[in-house]
Order: structure tokens, then C-alpha cells, then sequence
């Protein structure tokens, strides 16, 4: 539990029993946030700690499907920057 600037962080929404990655930072739902690191997103996984914060529950595919898309945006605004 580490405090970061909203600019360094990522928010997930679970929404309607699914979890995503909420790149523009105002869907509606329940939010957690995760650090812009892949690292992270594979201990939060390994821990279950973004599915128990949201109360969602993920299979592996859709686990993967959601990591593939978190290191697709870290790198474009590793780009951007």
C-alpha cells in the first residue's frame, strides 16, 4: 500500500460483474488502482487483491486478456511521454 500521483496509477472498474481497465479515469462503477507496473499487476493477480476489492471473480483467459491490455498501455504512455 504505497501512495502514488493519479498520473502514475491505472484504475480498474468492475462493472455489471467484470472487471476493466478504466484508461480514461471516469467510467462508472467501483474503482481500484494499481501502480503503472506489470510487476505489480502480477503480484495484485497472484494476491487476488484487485478481485476481492471489486468483489469480481476472473478466469485465467480473461485474466490474460486484461494483463496483455495493461502492458499495452503502460507502453503507449511510456511512448507518449
Amino acid at each position: 500500500m504505497t501512495s502514488f500521483p493519479k498520473k502514475d496509477v491505472l484504475r480498474f472498474v468492475s462493472s455489471d460483474g467484470s472487471l476493466t481497465l478504466d484508461t480514461s479515469g471516469r467510467q462508472n462503477g467501483r474503482g481500484a488502482y494499481l501502480c503503472r507496473s506489470v510487476d505489480c499487476f502480477d503480484a495484485a493477480m497472484k494476491k487476488r487483491r484487485l478481485t476481492y476489492a471489486l468483489g469480481v471473480t476472473l478466469t485465467q483467459e480473461e485474466c490474460a486478456e486484461l494483463r496483455e491490455e495493461f502492458a499495452k498501455e503502460i507502453s503507449n504512455a511510456e511512448v507518449c511521454e
